[in-house]
């Protein structure tokens, strides 16, 4: 497919921004040094700040270049919504660093508002919930719609190497969700019972949600 080609310019000086993941259907040949060759089904990494309106600061395969405004505006490319959403649910541990390292927003939100945290949780895939937790921009305790945290999701599933995990990271034990669930009540597995009880035993800033908690657990 011909892509009309403007001048290229200099290279521009990266900026942050939100990036944007998109998989190419159809086949591009660089022309100039500065440009990006791409071949059918590549992901393309592309900021969503960028200082000129005909070419695209883009990366792919942790190659950096310039792509074509008007190829990423088109039928040329397919976006890929929340992509380190599914590596995180997937387990797919070298998609997900891929994406951080491409500074995929570690904290974005699907439609449910969870973050890749969450599913790496609640899936129990422990190699992605730790390598979500090394990126120092990780917020440990974002609630869902449901209101509830990465922390709810691995207590539920029973993951307690993930719950070992978060709580190390600062996992607040006492958040509640819209069912005024501490993540202690929503779990049935013994191991992860206790590592919550302890956490919360040992967390004095919270003394008097944890003493509210064991009143409620008294009149149970």
């Amino acid at each position: 497919m011909s892509t009309a080609r403007p001048q290229a310019p200099p290279p521009p000086a990266p900026k942050p921004g939100r990036v944007k993941v998109y998989r190419a259907l159809y086949d591009f040949q660089a022309r100039s040094d500065q440009e990006l060759t791409l071949s059918e089904g590549d992901l393309m990494y592309v900021s969503d700040e960028q200082p000129n309106k005909d070419w695209f600061e883009a990366s792919i395969g942790g190659k950096k270049g310039l792509v074509p405004a008007n190829y990423v505006i088109s039928e040329n490319v397919e976006e890929l919504p929340n992509p380190l959403h599914e590596a995180a649910r997937r387990g797919n541990l070298d998609m997900l660093n891929e994406c951080l390292r491409e500074r995929v927003s570690v904290n974005s939100l699907d439609k449910s508002g969870a973050t890749p945290l969450y599913w790496a949780a609640h899936g129990g895939h422990v190699a992605a919930v730790d390598a979500l937790l090394k990126d120092s921009k990780v917020a440990v305790s974002v609630q869902n719609k449901l209101g509830d945290t990465p922390l709810h999701a691995a207590a539920y599933k029973g993951h307690a190497e993930c719950v070992r995990l978060l709580l190390a990271a600062a996992a607040n034990p006492f958040v509640r969700n819209q069912d005024q669930k501490l993540p202690i009540d929503v779990t049935k597995d013994a191991d992860v019972a206790a590592l919550l009880d302890k956490a919360m035993k040992e967390n004095r800033v919270n003394e008097a949600e944890y003493a509210e908690y064991l009143e409620d657990s008294d009149a149970d």
